[in-house]
């Protein structure tokens, strides 16, 4: 099956306080979209690649992926006002014929090769979607202006993940809709009523946010 990954490098990155978007922050000496660009590149399940780039930035974001040999990049779109946006103009540049899409964060860089055939894995048994996530070691309560509302029961809990992999046709008709308050793609098509498998996640997934993540995000590499 053809398998086109939507590398999402749009999100501006306040937090780290940088003069550049967050796709562009040093990494080991090199921009943090690097990473996820080579990984994505050298993945046996993966035929082409599709960059949300930050407004701008698009131009950078090609030659980047020129200056590291990465063959893999068909398209580079520019990033939307949310994050769900810059995957919807992404997909926009996926093929019709393409049978599975590959949604993945730039602000994960550290993406080891076996998770990419776990979220694949199960669209071949029938599931619409699959996304890899990891247990809450901790108590989780839900707070409610400082004050503890509840204490959930942290067996039924996951922290999710990228990269996320879903059937195409189904994605798209996730996208085609209203988009609003959806923090990743599976969202919108567990909206859809599609079935969303849970893999085994990665701790070297990190996502960075902040100038200690990119430190932390160093050592796995």
């Amino acid at each position: 099956m053809s398998v086109w990954a939507v590398l999402v490098a749009a999100g501006r990155g306040d937090r780290l306080g940088l003069d550049r978007p967050k796709a562009f922050a040093p990494l080991r000496g090199r921009p943090l979209l690097a990473e996820s660009l080579e990984r994505l590149d050298g993945c046996e399940w993966v035929d082409a690649i599709v960059v949300a780039a930050p407004v701008g930035w698009e131009e950078p974001a090609i030659l980047l992926a020129e200056e590291l040999g990465v063959g893999k990049v068909s398209a580079c779109s520019p990033g939307g006002q949310s994050r769900a946006d810059s995957v919807r103009l992404a997909l926009a540049e996926v093929p019709d014929d393409a049978a599975v899409v590959l949604v993945h964060d730039a602000a994960r860089p550290a993406l080891p090769a076996d998770v990419v055939g776990r979220v694949l894995a199960p669209l071949r048994e029938g599931w619409d979607g699959a996304v890899p996530a990891l247990p809450f070691a901790d108590t989780i309560k839900r707070v409610r202006e400082e004050a503890v509302v509840e204490t959930l029961d942290r067996e039924e809990l996951v922290a999710v993940q990228t990269p996320q992999a879903f059937v195409a046709s189904v994605l798209r008709q996730a996208f085609a809709g209203d988009v609003a308050g959806a923090s990743d793609c599976a969202t919108l098509v567990e909206r859809q009523g599609g079935r969303v498998k849970v893999v085994r996640g990665d701790r070297r997934l990190q996502k960075v946010t902040t100038p200690e993540d990119l430190e932390a995000i160093a050592s796995f590499l």
